[in-house]
């Protein structure tokens, strides 16, 4: 078995390739009309169409049980760029107990969307700002390899 991908419903399809395209660069590598595949494996189904499929009318969009997550090597240029698309956010940018800075948003169905800052790129931030390999396993909670290797890269 393999795993091929993650489908989401949408109420209007061309709206919906228009976000994914212009706030996280995903492109149509597929279009079957009624469902189409972005880069990244993420499928987008009518909204009709999937009521069909499932058999099923009792449809919740925006329910906040499961999040589309991506990582992102430059976080400021992403959050600078988040900042010109209009999206509404869950929460503002944070950064977690474990330096990995992150930014959650809705798209235009409410499905949410975690960008999260790649966390080799969190190891080269904190060395660069001082931190020892040591420091930044203990700050990070992860082993002091996993710093080595990522500092390697």
């Amino acid at each position: 078995m393999k795993y091929s991908g993650t489908l989401i419903a949408v109420t209007d399809m061309a709206k919906s390739i228009k976000f994914y395209h212009d706030v996280l660069k995903l492109d149509v590598i597929a279009d079957f009309g009624a469902n189409v595949t972005l880069t990244g494996s993420i499928i987008l189904q009518t909204l009709d169409t999937w009521k069909k499929l499932i058999q099923s009318d009792a449809v919740v969009l925006g329910n906040q049980a499961a999040e589309l997550y991506f990582e992102e090597s430059d976080m400021d240029g992403f959050l600078m760029h988040l900042q010109h698309q209009g999206v509404t956010y869950v929460h503002p940018p944070l950064e977690h107990s474990w330096g990995q800075r992150v930014v959650r948003f809705y798209d235009l169905d409410k499905h949410i969307i975690e960008v999260g800052e790649d966390i080799v790129m969190v190891v080269k931030r904190f060395a660069s700002n001082g931190m020892t390999p040591a420091q930044i396993a203990e700050r990070m909670d992860v082993p002091l390899e996993f710093v080595k290797e990522s500092l390697a890269k």
